[in-house]
This record gives structure tokens, sequence and C-alpha cells, in this order.
């Protein structure tokens, strides 16, 4: 799920990226990556868990579709449940898609 607020100051918007726990196969660590990080893993954000649902805020331009997926114990991808869409990849599996479009 992905909980959107767009600042009137500036054009970002503060995307609060929550995955829960039932959707993370037992998993210690989730990592948020996307094109917003260039897919790098190691740079990726480490989400914190709280209750049942891992959970991470990040600043986004506005006026832009950001690919994305949860890396789960760095070795098990898992798409968002919620996104906004999800569109296919070169390696027959799909990202999730956040939209900053207002």
């Amino acid at each position: 799920m992905i909980a959107k607020k767009f600042l009137k100051s500036k054009p970002v918007c503060k995307a609060t990226f929550s995955l829960p726990t039932e959707a993370v196969q037992g998993a210690k660590k989730v990592t948020l990556v996307g094109d917003f990080y260039y897919w790098d893993s190691e740079s990726g954000i480490k989400m914190k868990k709280s209750k049942d649902v891992f959970k991470t805020t990040v600043d986004l331009e506005t006026g832009k579709e950001y690919e994305f997926r949860y890396l789960l114990d760095g070795e098990t991808w898992e798409n968002d449940w919620a996104a906004d869409k999800y569109v296919a990849t070169p390696f027959g599996v799909e990202n999730s898609v956040v939209s900053t479009l207002n």
C-alpha cells in the first residue's frame, strides 16, 4: 500500500510504502528498491517493521511515475499489492509503479 501526501510548498510527494508481514513470507529484512535509486539494492531503503507491517517514507519528485519492488532478505522480490499500476519488464516479471502525477 502506498499513501501519498503532496506538498504545497515544493514539487515533492511524500510517499509512504507499507508491506504487510503476511506478504514477506517470514523475511526479516525488507528493502525498497526502484528506479528512484537506480535499482541498486545496496542503496535501497531498509524498511522498518512495526507491528505487522514494514514501512518507509520517501520524498519523490511530482509529475513522474516510478517503478519499484520490495527485496526480501536480499533474495526474493515482491510487488506492492496495491500499486498504482504494474509494468512488464524484459525479465519476464512485472514491476510495481507509484505515480506522483497530480
